[in-house]
Order: C-alpha cells, then sequence, then structure tokens
C-alpha cells in the first residue's frame, strides 16, 4: 500500500503526464474503487462497466486534485467515482423509465400536501389514483420509488423551481464533482439537531414539507423557510 508521500509523488507525476504513474495509482487503488462500486451493485449496470466508471472518475480526481489540499488523496477520490458513476446512471437510457416514475412521485408529494391543506387529511391510493387518472398500481410503483438512495441531482418539489435539482441550490462547477453524500456528512453530522432531522428527513427519507410540519408541530410554511436557512447555511460551508 502508498503510503501519503508516495501518492502525492505519483499524482504530481501523473498530472505531468505519466502513464505509468497513473497505471500504477489506478492498480494501488483498485480494491478502494472496487469497494465504492459495490455500493450500486444490481442498479442496472454491469459489474465491469461500473468498474470502468470507478476508474474513469479516479482519474479525473488525479486530473483535479491540489496535492496542498489538507486532505488525503482517497477522501477526494471517493466522490468523484460515485460522482462519475451517478451521472452515467442519471444519463444512461436504461434509467429514463425510472426517472419518470420518480417525476410521478414528485408530482403526487405535491398533491398530497394541497390535498391535507384543502381536505384536512391525508390522501388516499384511490384519491390520488382518480387525480392523476392512473391505477392504484401505478401509484404505489411511483411512491415506492421514493424509498430508493436519494442523490443530489434529485430534482426539487417547491413548485417555483422547475428544473432544479438539489445540486443546483449548492452552485459551482467543481461542486458537481465533489459535492456528495460524502462531502455533506460531516457538515450534516455538525448541525442542531432540529435542523438535521429536517434534512434527513427531507432529502434522505423522502417527506413532504407536510409530513415534517406534523412530525416537528410547526408549520408547512415555517419548514419551508427553515429548510431554505439550512440550505443556504450548507452552501456557505461547502464554499468554505
Amino acid at each position: 500500500m502508498l503510503g501519503q508521500e508516495e501518492t502525492l509523488d505519483l499524482i504530481k507525476k501523473a498530472q505531468a503526464g505519466d502513464e505509468n504513474a497513473k497505471e500504477t495509482l489506478v492498480n494501488e487503488n483498485s480494491p478502494l474503487i472496487k469497494s465504492v462500486i459495490r455500493w450500486f451493485k444490481d442498479k442496472g449496470v454491469e459489474n465491469d462497466d461500473l468498474y470502468q466508471l470507478g476508474c474513469m472518475g479516479f482519474l479525473k480526481a488525479i486530473n483535479r486534485f491540489d496535492c496542498s489540499y489538507n486532505v488525503k488523496f482517497s477522501t477526494y477520490v471517493v466522490p468523484m467515482v460515485v460522482g462519475e458513476i451517478k451521472r452515467f446512471m442519471r444519463d444512461d437510457g436504461a434509467v429514463k423509465v425510472s426517472r419518470a416514475i420518480k417525476g410521478l412521485n414528485i408530482k403526487i408529494n405535491k398533491f398530497v400536501e394541497t390535498f391535507l391543506m384543502q381536505n384536512g387529511k391525508k390522501a388516499t391510493i384511490v384519491d390520488i389514483a382518480e387525480h392523476f387518472k392512473i391505477s392504484e398500481q401505478e401509484v404505489v410503483m411511483a411512491m415506492d420509488s421514493a424509498k430508493m438512495p436519494v442523490s443530489l441531482y434529485t430534482p426539487f418539489d417547491d413548485g417555483d423551481e422547475d428544473g432544479l435539482t438539489i445540486i443546483d441550490r449548492f452552485d459551482g462547477q467543481e461542486n458537481e464533482d465533489f459535492v456528495d453524500k460524502f462531502a455533506l456528512k460531516d457538515i450534516i453530522e455538525n448541525l442542531e439537531e432540529r435542523d438535521k432531522k429536517i434534512i434527513l428527513m427531507r432529502y434522505f427519507y423522502d417527506k413532504t414539507q407536510s409530513e415534517i410540519a406534523e412530525r416537528l408541530g410547526v408549520s408547512q410554511v415555517q419548514v419551508s423557510r427553515l429548510e431554505n436557512k439550512i440550505l443556504e447555511n450548507l452552501r456557505k460551508k461547502l464554499q468554505g
């Protein structure tokens, strides 16, 4: 296993165009790449393809890594590898149907929030099916899609930010490569307990603002304001 100084030396050589240095870094870090791609097993992409995507992300990490960073190279590598795989899974035609289902789930969440405010009770599966003119099975399928792991590329369902994703709220091209749940983990862990609950429920457990408000004993408007404030603080911390 390479030491930190040896790794940095190889990175500098690789950035200068030394292909042997790149190959050595990939080979030595192959176990790390394989450990990351295991998180995407059975997601519709062959293991060999996952590994190739992982290597692509790893090579990008080599090219973009600043050796003056006060961070281990492996810490920088992980979100880069994850980002490369997620971008492929997001853009590849094989997942377009899944994205359509998730889009329906977002619309259902909006309807459920509106229904609750207008009727004072939660919408049933039948209510949702009748509103969207789809079968009850399709409603269940769409709502089940929310149980999949959340990505920062998931579209917002705020209504007034059509087409924007979570990552857009943090701004900056570099964030698209580096910011993911791995980069956010430490920051989220240090949030105040209430703020942490809101972020976890909203983006990791796919709860609506109304559902969060009910659990916290506040209004949906308060949750919306708190969410925006928390996201703004996260963005500032990520930008350093």
